[in-house]
């Protein structure tokens, strides 16, 4: 059987269509997108509450099926049904409730398998966190697009186990596995050759930019707070401009958060390279997206933001062909290969321990996220020497622009491409259920223990409330309620007849008023014997709910 997993779908998580466009996005409907055109599954699962969320997922797929495929929808009410692809699929580091919820089916039923991607928020960090405590097993994995970010949860893991020792005697070792799996890119989604070249003349016409005037593109959200400050960038680019001479176009292609961080970039463009060109785009226009990379030259993302994990848009640089300038930064270090693929410029960071006011702001909430990742910018050095060097170079050498395009294009294909990327994924499901099928299971469940210690069955944690509990020995009779016009109220008023699903259907329970009225009584566990069908609590609840309402009484209790 050909190793899959079940989307774990809401729209917004897999659609750039929206006001705001933010990476995640764009790399879960890539992966999306990818997993139906490469996956070799024959069925693709859906894993949503509603039956709409179902339906949207089949109409976001539709146009990337290129072969016949059965789609299933698997509602979260089922989830012994996840059992079928083996695995969860979830596109973030949100897993806690999910392992826990696996636990009230079989933790041995399937596996769950995230992926990190900004985790420098403190709710982002205390997911991590409780991801520690709970009962993950080695045949779950939360995938890491980077090295770097790979070694921000094992230094979060380590950091939280060690205080854990110390509070509980006891040092916990997480048993999930980590790989490292990068996002993916389409590359037969950016125009090569001809199409290419039609396009650039055709859009440097409309833009105004001749045709032998340099463009240096940037794509991504337009935040000096928690993408990337562009002083440095735009340092760089008047003193390459005043070293060449050369006529210089930068493009930003992205969006704005609000229009007062708008007028700041161009305040600070305008400040810092008043002899370069300078264009904004809306990168959330799908043409916009599609065709400004045949515009450019070059690109360049200086990111210095610890938001930033993987850098989903030096790799589409490098889809597209184009040599990359990018700053020596957490996962851009390792897409973009220095002087073959482009160039990396350094980065400077202040030492360990004096960031700890940062930390304290953040846990305290008197500094908001955003805030808190902006100050940590503000104090990220780039090398701007060493980036008015990179850009100098490729501006008056259009052949290592080639050079380094074509190698960065081959790179994108080769590592990046989602069929290659889809299929390392199938490959780690394939591998976790081989581990689900041998290995050990961590903290197994045992008998009549609670799944979820912290959110425990009510009928166990609150058995002291009440006089007594409903037993097997117990028998009901016929209450002085159990009439038709009296049962057809207590099903047709609304603070009457709530819960309807959590009990058995009205014609097995009137099969049981039926046969209780027939013996005069009749014993719980003879109910459960003959009524249970599987699902014994819904027949407790059931009696319970008719006890509730005279419909039923006890008979007698036994000593």
């Amino acid at each position: 059987m050909t190793a899959t997993a079940a989307i774990f779908y809401l729209k917004d998580g897999y659609h750039t269509s929206g006001q705001k466009l933010y990476g995640r996005q764009a790399a879960s409907e890539g992966f999306l997108k990818g997993l139906v055109n490469y996956g070799t599954s024959n069925c693709l699962y859906c894993y949503t509450a509603e039956q709409s969320g179902f339906t949207e997922f089949c109409e976001q797929i539709k146009p990337w099926l290129t072969q016949e495929r059965n789609v299933e929808w698997l509602p979260y009410d089922q989830p012994q049904r996840l059992s079928q692809p083996g695995v969860l699929f979830r596109p973030d580091s949100v897993m806690t409730a999910m392992v826990w919820e696996r636990r009230f089916v079989d933790q041995r039923a399937y596996s769950l398998c995230g992926l990190t991607h900004s985790i420098a928020s403190k709710d982002a960090m205390e997911d991590l966190g409780k991801l520690l405590l709970a009962p993950v097993q080695p045949w779950d994995a939360l995938v890491c697009p980077s090295p770097a970010v790979k070694t921000v949860v094992e230094r979060l893991w380590e950091g939280w186990s060690e205080y854990l020792a110390k509070r509980t005697g006891g040092k916990l070792q997480q048993e999930m596995k980590l790989p490292v799996i990068p996002l993916g890119v389409d590359c037969a989604a950016f125009p090569q050759g001809d199409q290419r070249q039609m396009i650039r003349r055709s859009l440097r016409a409309k833009w105004e930019i001749g045709q032998t005037d340099v463009v240096v593109l940037y794509v991504g959200r337009l935040s000096f707070s928690t993408k990337a400050h562009p002083a440095p960038m735009f340092i760089a680019l008047e003193r390459a401009k005043q070293a060449t001479g050369a006529t210089i176009h930068l493009i930003l292609a992205g969006w704005f958060e609000n229009e007062a961080e708008s007028d700041s970039f161009r305040d600070c463009a305008q400040a810092f390279c008043p002899s370069v060109i300078t264009s904004c785009m809306d990168g959330r226009s799908p043409d916009i997206r599609t065709n400004v990379w045949a515009v450019a030259d070059l690109f360049m993302s200086l990111a210095d933001n610890v938001q930033e994990t993987f850098g989903l848009t030096p790799i589409e640089a490098m889809a597209a062909g184009l040599p990359t300038i990018v700053s020596d930064w957490n996962g851009y270090r390792d897409s973009v290969r220095h002087d073959i693929d482009g160039f990396r410029i350094p980065t400077v960071l202040p030492p360990s321990g004096m960031g700890l006011d940062l930390a304290w702001g953040q846990l305290s909430e008197t500094l908001p996220y955003g805030a808190y990742v902006a100050h940590t910018a503000m104090t990220t050095a780039i090398d701007v020497d060493a980036c008015t060097q990179a850009l100098t170079t490729l501006i008056a050498n259009p052949e290592l622009r080639a050079r380094m395009g074509a190698s960065a294009r081959q790179r994108a294909a080769q590592v990046y491409d989602w069929d290659v990327v889809i299929a390392a994924y199938e490959t780690l499901w394939q591998e976790l259920a081989e581990i689900r099928a041998i290995a050990p299971e961590a903290v197994p469940l045992a008998p009549n223990e609670p799944p979820y210690p912290l959110v425990d069955d009510p009928f166990r944690l609150f058995a002291h409330y009440p006089t007594t509990q409903l037993r097997a020995g117990h028998r009901l009779k016929l209450g002085g309620m159990a009439t038709s016009e009296a049962l057809y109220a207590l099903r047709h008023i609304g603070i009457t007849g709530f819960g309807t699903e959590r009990r058995l259907d009205v014609s097995v329970q009137d099969t049981i008023l039926s046969a209780i009225a027939e013996s005069g009584s009749l014993s719980v566990s003879t109910l459960l014997s003959r009524y249970a069908n599987g699902n014994p609590a819904a027949l407790v609840q059931t009696l319970l709910y008719l006890l509730k309402f005279d419909i039923l009484q006890l008979e007698r209790q036994e000593p």
